[in-house]
């Protein structure tokens, strides 16, 4: 049994919880909050999740001081993820931070090297690799041959956008909060390319900004990349939507992965006869379909996992894979250019 305190009461800490009590050894214990109102009104939201000697905090720093809770997961705003993180750590918690883990290659340095010194397990929340789903794709590429070309567009028209557009920036948009379309969508199409091939060689950004009290907000991007033999093309935004699935193309075939945050199925298309484009296309054959459980389940249960085998990480959601994903959207967003 590892015991939990959960570091903010927003929507996403809502989503999670959903999956982390399918872990028979998950238990919530503590809430973390800025007010002690919002913090009973999130127990009393989740019965299944919490007892009712369920502890509030409303001070991290007491939360990870507390000696009845083993692990934090962290649901707040990007711009605190380092000093909650930092803060668990040195009081001795193992931390699941949900996703970006950090807001440059420079924070999370420096949470790695936090966790390195308190001899605990960090974790990134990046659901998208952990889905079982994922994993058969990334044993299924085995048979493609030599990967030519990874596309992976996520697109999803913002309940904010319009109230960005009236001048009204939620936490989700707000670049001092660590809001835009690349830390909050964008990370789904880079965290899953840096887990499959590692970091490029080439990256050409292309982002659009629109202006704000708050500064320059991200609403999406397109970003071209190039492997040794490959290429790759990312596509997030927040002010529009798209259905178009993530595609991994090789010499032998093409997998298709329907929606590359949370994927439900995949399908791979054989590689057909030359035909000069006349010929009929080879028809896509599911090769797994439906996720047996939440989404968030898998997160919870690998982070779990790693604490009872003792181990210092995942060997799926690394620090290395943090960092160097970390590194790229650093990148990506150095070149603010097309301003609205």
């Amino acid at each position: 049994m590892v015991r939990f305190g959960i570091a903010g009461t927003g929507r996403i800490s809502d989503w999670v919880l959903k999956g982390a009590v399918m872990d028979p050894r998950f238990k919530a214990v503590a809430v973390c909050s800025r007010s002690e109102g919002s913090a009973r009104v999130f127990i009393s939201s989740h019965p299944e999740a919490f007892g009712h000697d369920a502890m509030i905090f409303t001070s991290i720093e007491e939360m990870a001081a507390c000696p009845g809770i083993d692990a934090i997961y962290i649901g707040t705003p990007n711009a605190t993820h380092l000093p909650y993180t930092v803060a668990s750590l040195k009081g001795g918690k193992h931390v699941l931070c949900e996703k970006p883990l950090g807001q440059s290659e420079k924070e999370v340095g420096e949470m790695i090297s936090a966790a390195s010194s308190s001899g605990k397990v960090l974790m990134e929340a990046m659901i998208s690799t952990l889905n079982p789903l994922f994993r058969t794709a990334r044993e299924k590429m085995k048979e493609l041959g030599p990967i030519r070309h990874y596309s992976s567009t996520f697109c999803q028209y913002s309940s904010k956008y319009e109230a960005l557009k009236k001048g009204i920036v939620a936490n989700s948009f707000n670049p001092r909060m660590g809001g835009g379309a690349l830390p909050d969508i964008g990370i789904y199409t880079t965290y899953p390319l840096i887990s499959l091939f590692g970091y490029p060689e080439e990256v050409h950004p292309d982002m659009v900004y629109v202006p704000s009290d708050c500064g320059d907000v991200n609403i999406q991007g397109n970003v071209s990349l190039k492997y040794p033999g490959m290429t790759a093309s990312l596509t997030f935004s927040k002010a529009a939507d798209s259905f178009a699935s993530t595609e991994i193309c090789g010499e032998k075939g093409n997998l298709l992965l329907d929606q590359i945050h949370i994927v439900r199925k995949v399908s791979f298309i054989p590689h057909g006869a030359p035909s000069s484009g006349r010929g009929s296309r080879p028809e896509p054959v599911t090769v797994v379909e439906g996720l047996p459980k939440d989404e968030y389940f898998y997160e919870f249960e690998e982070f779990i996992n790693v604490i009872e085998d003792g181990r210092c990480g995942s060997d799926i959601n690394s620090m290395e894979v943090s960092l160097l994903n970390a590194r790229l959207m650093d990148h990506i967003s150095r070149k603010q250019v097309n301003r609205l």
